[in-house]
């Protein structure tokens, strides 16, 4: 399975998007490699949040 195809079910969890197919590719997908997926865009939404904060404060300074 393509790691994008393992992307589009995440964000479709996360967010809701990709229609019913991310549900019907999730009987053949491995788990640990969604839950890496999973971990891997939380922590660069994460970061990408934080690295927003900073910029903003640094701004206003």
């Amino acid at each position: 399975m393509s790691p994008f195809r393992y992307v589009r079910m995440v964000l479709w969890s996360f967010i809701g998007i990709g229609g019913g197919a991310p549900r019907r590719e999730l009987a053949e997908a491995k788990p640990l490699a969604l839950i890496g997926v999973a971990v891997l865009l939380a922590a660069l939404f994460g970061l990408t949040l934080w690295g927003l904060a900073n910029l903003a404060v640094s701004a206003w300074e």
